[in-house]
């Protein structure tokens, strides 16, 4: 059997020549200029893990406001410093805080804030063809988070690297001191039931890749499984030259209209069968590092 690449380079010598030659689907590449965005540095949070590693997320205080603050109220605080990635769950979720749960929350932070599952309303500017088993419509907010709606409140989607707040059962809403990231299939029918607080948008590698918890819910069974969480900081913590910056592919444009259309619709000669639409979580908005 050929590997990968011997069989479509040999796919691809066999093909038309106008096929070879067909213009490619619109890409990251096709956005103007004027679509890059800055992410404010309030806005990114730095993970430093055992080995300098390092995990860059962004968060969405629009959509969590109260959870957002607590977050960064944590990391003003050091809080997470010397705590852990202790859980990491197969085609689930990675985690990380305080595996012992003991450790007080800084005074300011609120245990338990609003259940910030809902937004107010659905603001997507490109939106999807077709409904999903989740919601009636998804799309993209213009500052490109993945929104679905069910004609009254919309939230945000737990699609790969997102990232939300474990809680106790309910009433718990959780604090915000224990996180999660998306590492497999996009887990939607937590949609509505946690907050969710933000993406990952560069390191994402250091928390999908480590070894999976052999204890319940993927927990490792062994504290020296852990991987050590050597600091926590926002951006703003940082000196001005060593804040890393980020840019979000914005939304409200025909150039990101035209290449949401092309994922609805791959394009011969690979597809051979366009379906028509696409999944929110296969159409995520473009994250890069400031040009």
């Amino acid at each position: 059997m050929l590997k990968p690449s011997l069989a479509l380079a040999a796919f691809a010598l066999a093909s038309p020549l106008s096929a070879q030659t067909a213009a490619p689907a619109p890409g990251a590449a096709d956005a103007a200029d004027a679509d890059w965005r800055a992410i404010p540095d309030d806005e990114i949070l730095v993970i430093t893990l055992q080995g300098g590693h390092q995990t860059f997320l962004r968060l969405a205080p629009r959509y969590a406001p109260a959870h957002v603050a607590n977050i960064r109220k944590l990391a003003q605080a050091h809080w997470w410093d010397g705590t852990s990635v202790y859980r990491v769950q197969d085609n689930y979720v990675t985690q990380w805080g305080d595996a012992t749960e003991s450790k007080p929350l800084p005074p300011t932070v609120i245990a338990n804030p609003p259940a910030e599952y809902d937004w107010s309303r659905f603001d997507g500017v490109t939106t999807l063809a077709k409904p999903d088993s989740y919601a009636q419509r998804t799309g993209h907010s213009a500052d490109g988070w993945p929104l679905a709606t069910d004609g009254k409140a919309a939230w945000l989607t737990h699609c790969y690297g997102m990232v939300g707040v474990a809680r106790d059962l309910a009433p718990s809403t959780g604090s915000g001191a224990e996180l999660y990231t998306v590492i497999g299939h996009a887990p939607r029918h937590l949609d509505r039931n946690i907050a969710v607080v933000g993406r990952v948008i560069e390191g994402m590698q250091w928390l999908s890749s480590l070894p999976r918890g052999t204890g319940a819910l993927g927990v490792y069974e062994n504290a020296a499984e852990r991987t050590a969480i050597l600091s926590v900081r926002l951006a703003t913590q940082l000196p001005e030259d060593e804040r890393p910056r980020f840019q979000y592919r914005a939304t409200d444009n025909p150039r990101f209209a035209a290449w949401i259309r092309s994922r609805e619709n791959r394009e011969p000669p690979f597809f051979t069968v366009p379906m028509g639409g696409a999944d929110i979580c296969n159409a995520q908005a473009s994250i890069r590092r400031a040009q």
